[in-house]
């Protein structure tokens, strides 16, 4: 058998499979693309995670496109990270080409131009729905990872989210808990260490810097109400078409501390909400991380943990998880290595670091017999990748060189005009863009804290006005001790005269009575 035939042989037999499945494209050999040889992804092992990687302008956004938009017909949501802002054209049907149209008949496979339901997210000031989440809905442990804190840093928070549920504090936003913080180290500090002991100034200081840091990469926006449900992302629409959300993150590139919390925390959120699936016959929901490196650059080594546990355990909810990034060793290994579906676009060597970095990529593929995988990844074509899947059995498929299809919809960005008019459209945009901001740990607290200022006050004015009283009290009782001692010393001086008088006159007038009227009976 000529290696030609060879290869085609094992291309069917590798990428043909029996449930549903997305086509990428043809296989290329020896520079020619082999007609309606397709390279399939089958359905069932999206959930298996995936890494889309090369240089920058070698389709890495395009490919993104064509695998969203067939799980999309497949009835698939998807959740999107469009950071350079060139993923809304999903939304419209392309409007055709003729370097399309000569693409697909290389392929086999006839050009459908399609359009998918989009729904478009925010995290800033972009349009879009407002996602938000709690503190409370963090965590203490997941909250202190996202701070990078160390053990004792992280028992303070406990302590924080413990003394909150103990007295009903509820904690929304980064400044509940800088509230909280304030109060424990000052009003509330002795009525803390009687219940769960005494804390670190020095660490709550610690803290403190910790959630500043995070509010300058815009942090503030995101924490708050009305939280983002996670089911919202596995909707269909009326023609059962899957969702595809768009989330816009043009703003945040140089916030990565802040892209880096929201992954984490809507990947725990869908692993703790979301029911256990087993093996589906296709994915829940297909979430894409463009420019990966953002999440794992900034991230510590306790989130890179928390990371690549969630990518182990979420698989078994039904969710697929896939990397866009220029290189694959933006990705850690221990996440890498639960990757089921990989694709290469060319890298590009200018230095001899490039080659052996470009060396060490290859060595992440199965080998093969039909390619030169070093000097292949070098000379991909924009639209060429080498591509292998797992197949239905979890087997990795055979490495080939993919000539990728067109994507169906628009390959440039929408307008203005037709990003409001879909912002127009959405039913969740109600929900989602109101602005909520009840009761919650800094209100109790600044009321109990303002309370107790109140009190402090009238408990001051009252002494104060007690020891006015007093010293006033003080003076009125000296004058009228001086008062009362002169007229009482008087008066007891003339009581005593005057008894002494009567005493002595008494007896002298009646002696001098009774002697006057001896004398007058004596006369007669």
């Amino acid at each position: 058998m000529a290696k030609k035939e060879e290869f085609l042989e094992d291309i069917k037999n590798g990428y043909t499979f029996k449930g549903e499945s997305i086509i990428l494209g043809c296989s290329k050999f020896e520079g020619e693309t082999q007609a309606e040889s397709f390279i399939r992804i089958p359905l069932k092992m999206l959930n298996r995670h995936g890494l889309i990687a090369g240089a920058t302008g070698t389709g890495k956004t395009k490919t993104l496109q064509i695998i969203a938009e067939q799980l999309s017909a497949k009835g698939v949501p998807t959740l999107m990270m469009d950071i350079k802002g060139d993923l809304s054209g999903i939304a419209v049907p392309s409007d055709g080409h003729p370097k399309i149209d000569e693409r697909h008949e290389k392929i086999g496979l006839p050009f459908i131009a399609d359009s998918s339901p989009v729904e478009f997210l925010t995290l800033s000031a972009e349009k879009g729905l407002r996602l938000r989440a709690t503190i409370s809905e963090f965590g203490p442990v997941l909250f202190s990872k996202i701070l990078g804190l160390n053990d004792t840093q992280g028992g303070i928070i406990a302590v924080v989210f413990k003394y909150c549920d103990d007295y009903d504090l509820p904690l929304l936003d980064l400044k509940d808990v800088k509230k909280v913080l304030g109060y424990i180290t000052g009003e509330g500090k002795t009525e803390l260490q009687e219940m769960y002991g005494s804390i670190s100034t020095s660490s709550v200081g610690t803290i403190m810097r910790k959630i500043i840091e995070l509010e300058q990469q815009g942090a503030e926006i995101f924490f708050g109400e009305r939280s983002f449900d996670v089911d919202d992302l596995c909707r269909v629409d009326e023609n059962g078409k899957g969702m595809v959300s768009i989330l816009r993150l043009t703003d945040i590139q140089d916030k990565p501390k802040l892209f880096s919390t929201f992954m984490l925390q809507i990947l725990a959120e869908i692993y703790a909400t979301f029911p256990e699936e087993g093996d589906m016959e296709q994915p829940k929901l297909a979430i894409f991380i463009d420019e990966a490196h953002l999440v794992f650059d900034e991230a510590s080594e306790a989130l890179l943990d928390q990371i690549e546990t969630i990518i182990k355990l979420i698989r078994s909810k039904g969710i697929g998880i896939f990397f866009i990034t220029q290189d694959p060793t933006d990705v850690p290994d221990q996440v890498l290595g639960q990757l089921g579906l990989k694709i290469q676009h060319a890298l590009r060597a200018f230095t001899a670091k490039d080659r052996k970095a470009i060396k060490l990529t290859a060595e992440n593929y199965p080998l093969t017999n039909y390619y030169n995988v070093d000097q292949l990844i070098m000379e991909l074509g924009i639209g060429e990748a080498i591509v292998t899947v797992l197949n239905e059995k979890g087997i990795p498929t055979p490495l080939v060189h993919c000539y990728l299809r067109a994507p169906q919809s628009r390959m440039d960005i929408l307008t203005e005009q037709e990003i409001n008019s879909i912002l127009k459209k959405s039913q969740l945009s109600r929900k989602y863009n109101e602005v909520i901001d009840r009761e919650s740990a800094y209100e109790i607290l600044s009321g109990k804290m303002a309370d107790a200022q109140d009190r402090k006050e009238i408990m001051d004015e009252q002494v104060e006005r007690g020891r006015q009283a007093s010293s006033r009290g003080g003076r009125e009782k000296s004058m009228a001790e001086k008062v009362f001692n002169s007229t009482t010393t008087r008066q007891i001086g003339r009581t005593v005269a005057r008894e002494l008088t009567r005493g002595l006159l008494g007896v002298l007038g009646v002696r001098s009575t009774s002697r006057r009227r001896k004398s007058t009976r004596s006369w007669f």
